[in-house]
């Protein structure tokens, strides 16, 4: 699922939880539409927090530097 689905998702339960008033037997639209929306803001949170991780490309060269810094007290 992408980012469209999980804003659509979003929406869906936000349209079922704030804008409806339909009764269905054995189904809470409320808590319906809330676990929806939750369920979009996890994915939205999970494809922003993928795209922030660093990439390299195949055959690039990685320099690493060592960045500890030893203090003696």
């Amino acid at each position: 699922m992408g980012l469209g689905g999980c804003i659509i998702l979003i929406a869906a339960g936000a349209i079922l939880t704030f804008a409806t008033d339909w009764e269905m037997e054995g189904i809470n639209l409320t808590v319906t539409g809330l676990i929806m929306m939750a369920v979009g803001v996890i994915g939205v949170a999970a494809f922003t927090n993928a795209r922030r991780k660093t990439v390299v490309p195949p055959g690039a060269t990685v320099v690493e530097t060592e960045t500890e810094h030893h203090h003696r007290y």
